[in-house]
């Protein structure tokens, strides 16, 4: 294939990888089958496996997998069309083994502590000794990875800006994680809970999740990148892990090839609605990038601790959270209202965008509009306090939506 001439500019293309867990096809317990699912098709046991366009890579834990386009898409029905097929392709391999890919954020009573087996290569081995693996925001974890991109510290300027500000309401369209070791955790987006937890020793690694105000390349070196180093300096003399990998934000900016990575979305039950909300979260933030309701320089003015504070109410009650911010929703175009929940301001936003959204992202977003996010779906199918044979039911018929691409209801 002909090398791309010139970079690609802001929204032009994207980047999107999709995390799952492997398990016994009948028990849904996690099987560490991935190392001898890659040497099943003559790849290294660990690492990453490319398919064409596509690539297969193994998370830290050996039931975990994660699929991702390996150059920049262009077309969403394409992207989701190879993505299905690798999806059908890991699964036809698994099959043999007694196994099935299962979609959502998190499995649903796993032992992070007792269940987790770690792939043996050095950069995994490395980071249990310095961060522990062992936890749920590790090991029992699975997102949608969505990279947008950029040309330069203009275009990174009003990507960041814009996404630092959306980042706080994203989970109330993508929660799929309401249970942790059997339990209903308080939490629809358990997950990303858990994730706030992975770096408690080492806070220079998160920050706040949302990422501090930092509009270009030198900036951001300064104030994220800087401390980060530090850190994995005094702790591997190997330089096995670099700053970009170690940098756990909410976003995390890839300047070497152009693309700003968004990680707060929990893995759906189907493809065509991880596509459809990265359709939905990028046509938002083109909305706010070219100053659609208000100034960008209003955007850069927000700091990450009033962000992080809605976060945190989004992630334990999803769309309905009540946000109680005028400023915050001032910055969507609401000027009359101080309060609004997650929910209605999704809806406004589907509304506003609807004519810019593909016919499949209108029909995908609005059963999620009408239904919830799936965390609330999984909750009113199973209730706060289910046996695991009710689990196992509704977590078989999650990996049935997989499979078939459909919707769960």
């Amino acid at each position: 294939m002909p090398s791309r001439k010139r970079p690609y500019k802001l929204h032009e293309a994207i980047h999107l990888g999709v995390d799952f867990h492997v398990v016994d096809s009948q028990s849904l317990e996690v099987r560490p089958v991935v190392p001898a699912l890659f040497a099943d098709l003559g790849a290294a046991p660990s690492g990453s496996l490319e398919r064409g366009s596509m690539v297969w890579t193994a998370g830290v834990a050996k039931h975990q997998i994660s699929l991702r386009n390996q150059r920049p898409a262009v077309r969403w029905p394409v992207l989701h069309q190879r993505l299905q097929n690798e999806v059908n392709s890991i699964n036809e391999v698994l099959a043999r083994m007694g196994c099935t890919l299962l979609p959502t954020g998190a499995h649903p009573w796993m032992d992070a502590v007792t269940g987790t087996e770690l792939r043996d290569d050095e950069l995994v081995q490395l980071c249990h000794r310095i961060f522990n693996c062992n936890t749920p925001g590790w090991s029992n974890s699975a997102g949608t990875r969505l990279e947008i991109t950029f040309d330069g510290d203009q275009e990174f300027m009003r990507l960041h800006a814009a996404v630092r500000l959306l980042l706080p309401i994203i989970p109330a369209l993508t929660a799929s994680s309401p249970f942790l070791n059997g339990s209903w955790t308080g939490f629809l987006d358990a997950r990303m809970e858990a994730y706030l937890h992975m770096h408690e020793r080492h806070p220079e690694l998160m920050g706040s999740l949302v990422p501090e105000a930092a509009f270009d390349q030198e900036d951001y070196y300064r104030t994220i990148y800087g401390p980060i180093a530090q850190v994995l300096a005094e702790h591997e003399g190997g330089n096995l892990l670099d700053h970009e990998q170690a940098n756990s934000r909410g976003a995390v900016a890839h300047f070497d090839r152009g693309t700003l990575e968004i990680r707060v979305m929990d893995t759906q039950e189907h493809l065509a609605a991880d596509l459809a909300i990265a359709e939905f979260i990028i046509t938002v933030l083109k909305a706010l990038s070219s100053g659609r309701w208000v100034s960008t320089y209003l955007h850069r003015a927000w700091g990450e601790n009033d962000l992080l504070a809605i976060f945190l109410q989004v992630i334990k009650d999803a769309g309905q959270t009540s946000i109680a911010n005028h400023d915050y929703l001032l910055m969507f175009g609401l000027m009359k209202q101080d309060r609004m929940s997650a929910h209605k301001l999704w809806q406004h936003l589907f509304v506003e965008l609807y004519g810019d959204l593909s016919d499949g992202a209108r029909q995908t977003i609005g059963h999620i509009l009408e239904h919830g996010c799936l965390a609330g779906r999984i909750l009113r199918r199973t209730g706060r306090n289910p046996s695991r044979e009710v689990l196992r039911d509704t977590y078989q018929e999650l990996a049935r939506c997989l499979r078939e691409d459909k919707p769960f209801t």
